[in-house]
């Protein structure tokens, strides 16, 4: 791996980053609605375009939350959109704020043991200005069960957003 493009986004203080050529787009924080009985991890649907897409709290997944978020911190939070979260169709991660993105040299990566890094979903670390980035795998940071899971959640909001549709 000669060199890569990463977008580095912070959860909870912790500096983490994604392969550019997974990402669609980083979107500010949308008003989000939550259907009853929503898992924790799943912060709400948003419409986009006539898709209801779910925003998954990363925070949550990696057992990082914080007791309270600020009403400026809210504001000023990211959505990372992602065509294809696993077998559930488009998803968003919900992260604190995206601060970056960079250009990272092979040199640069180093590989992280499986198992023990934010739910096992680490898959290198990468030096950059003095710290160290965790570069996560999207196909790791959701299992096959919360994936089917998520898929019946968006689902059921794709109806609901349906019955709001006018007729032409």
């Amino acid at each position: 791996m000669a060199s890569l493009q990463v977008i580095v986004f912070d959860v909870c203080g912790i500096a983490c980053a994604l392969r550019r050529d997974a990402v669609d787009e980083l979107l500010p924080l949308p008003c989000l609605w939550r259907p009853p009985a929503l898992p924790r991890p799943v912060a709400g649907f948003f419409n986009l375009s006539g898709k209801a897409v779910p925003a998954i709290r990363l925070d949550v997944l990696f057992g990082l939350e914080q007791e309270q978020v600020s009403a400026e911190a809210e504001l000023y939070r990211h959505l990372i959109l992602i065509e294809a979260l696993g077998a559930s169709g488009p998803g968003a991660l919900l992260v604190d704020r995206v601060l970056d993105i960079v250009t990272v040299r092979s040199d640069q990566f180093s590989a992280v043991p499986e198992g023990n890094t934010l739910n096992g979903c680490v898959e290198a670390e990468i030096e950059l200005g003095g710290r160290l980035v965790h570069l996560l795998s999207l196909e790791r940071i959701l299992f096959a069960e919360e994936q089917q899971a998520l898929a019946d959640l968006r689902r059921n909001a794709q109806n609901r957003l349906g019955e709001w549709a006018v007729p032409a």
